[in-house]
């Protein structure tokens, strides 16, 4: 909000792309900034003919004061009428907010040549013009409008990139939705549906959590029983590749190689996967990270978005159909073993909190998984579901575990981290300081094994701001 009023404050005319997931909050947000008021506002057409959309540009034009009724026959005929609006409006800043862009860009519409011209031969020659764009599908938004190497070239003078919500902002979201859920069920909800936006307001105050899962996710009348088919139909044109890159790397938690990928998915190579993976990731989707201590570009892609990954795991699956799945699954094996790797996913989104808690904000870090197999020089295999590798010469070795009351290490525990700490070194040679770290939803009980472990993060310190 910030950098929005400072780009309605400059003396010169602005151009401010604001982008993200679908569902978290980006038209909100803008409008909330203006208090719902614009010279002059419109929202793309979803699966609209390039026809369809400049007659509905025209008639927001006139809804908006616009006299002049003729539909424009084109995108620069469009931006035309557009100037001639703004040259008879009296605000001061003229605030242009155009929602969905992507989708007005029809086939051969020559929408982005338009959109040039209106800005560089119009809008940057006033001072008093204020452009706001927005759009979910972000691959798009990065091809077109800040990657591009045309007339938008250095353009956009303000990006702002909305992320979700944290579990500290969750929790004040639903104080004031009145949710009364305890932080466990708080957690429970971020593993399940992340930090968006749309998907808390969704939730019901009069339910708990387990039978808001319910009826949100798996009975036919919830709000989102078919979120999955519409949130990538909505954001990729050929949403087929997209889905079959997240659902081969929803198969391994710690994510695949471009050749895994290509040879476990069955995936062709070339561009067109490389087109994919880039827009799974500006997207907010998948995540790419380096492996530690690896020689060589070896990037490691992993899915992240919690939705998607508790859609594959139960929803997909659901096919008893049956309406109160979560509840009548409630302290079972297949919903506590989830809880773990669900757990793993909301402390990699909470880094900045668990780095804050260690006390090294401050240094720089790379935060990775690692895994070993097993081989005849150096034994038994080990797997780090999160390394943070540190600028001051020390690594984490960090365990994650959900449980509903302190965790209680025991002797297979210790010896399972001693394990971890000894195959590191021996297989990678570092000479850095490795530090055990327990990340726990209620703390570990103190006992023989506990003093193992060099320092301890709970699920309080990941609601910090």
């Amino acid at each position: 909000m910030e950098k929005i009023r400072e780009a309605y404050d400059s003396e010169y005319s602005e151009f401010v792309a604001v982008y993200g997931r679908r569902r978290v909050g980006k038209t909100f947000l803008i409008r909330e900034c203006f208090n719902y008021t614009f010279t002059f506002e419109y929202s793309g057409l979803a699966n609209a003919s390039n026809r369809e959309q400049l007659k509905e540009f025209r008639n927001s034009l006139v809804k908006q004061g616009y006299r002049k009724s003729r539909t424009p026959s084109n995108w620069y005929d469009a931006f035309s009428l557009l100037e001639d609006f703004i040259k008879q409006s009296s605000d001061e800043k003229k605030t242009v907010f155009i929602d969905e862009m992507p989708w007005m860009d029809a086939p051969r519409s020559h929408f982005v040549s338009a959109l040039e011209h209106f800005w560089n031969g119009f809008a940057s020659a006033r001072r008093d013009v204020l452009l706001i764009i927005c759009g979910s599908a972000t691959s798009w938004m990065v091809k077109n409008v800040f990657k591009n190497h045309g007339g938008l070239h250095n353009r956009v003078t303000y990006r702002i990139h909305l992320h979700q919500f944290s579990l500290f902002e969750c929790e004040q979201y639903a104080e004031i939705r009145n949710l009364a859920f305890s932080r466990q069920e708080i957690l429970l909800c971020y593993m399940v549906f992340g930090g968006i936006p749309y998907y808390w307001h969704a939730l019901d105050k009069g339910k708990s959590a387990d039978q808001n899962i319910d009826w949100l996710l798996f009975n036919p009348d919830g709000e989102l029983y078919g979120e999955f088919n519409e949130l990538y139909m909505s954001l990729f044109s050929r949403p087929e590749g997209y889905i079959k890159v997240i659902k081969t790397l929803g198969t391994k938690r710690i994510g695949m190689t471009r050749n895994e990928l290509i040879e476990e998915g069955g995936l062709e190579t070339g561009g067109k996967l490389s087109t994919i993976l880039e827009n799974l990731i500006n997207c907010d989707f998948i995540r790419a990270y380096q492996p530690f201590n690896s020689k060589k570009n070896n990037t490691v892609y992993q899915l992240v978005d919690n939705y998607t990954l508790f859609y594959f795991k139960y929803i997909k699956e659901n096919t008893e159909a049956d309406i109160n799945f979560w509840s009548h699954n409630l302290n079972t094996p297949i919903r506590n073993s989830w809880q773990g790797l669900a757990f793993e996913q909301v402390c990699y989104e909470h880094v900045q909190q668990i780095k804050q808690k260690l006390g090294i904000s401050g240094i720089v870090t790379k935060i990775c998984s690692w895994n070993v197999k097993s081989d005849d020089e150096h034994g038994p295999g080990a797997q780090i579901d999160m390394l943070i590798d540190r600028a001051d010469n020390v690594i984490n070795i960090c365990e994650m575990k959900f449980t509903d009351t302190p965790y209680l290490l025991t002797k297979s525990d210790n010896e399972n981290l001693k394990w971890k700490r000894c195959r590191l070194l021996s297989t990678t040679g570092t000479k850095k300081s490795i530090h055990l770290t327990m990340i726990t939803t209620e703390g570990i009980v103190k006992n023989k094994y506990s003093g193992e472990i060099q320092s301890e993060v709970t699920s309080d310190d990941l609601f910090k701001d």
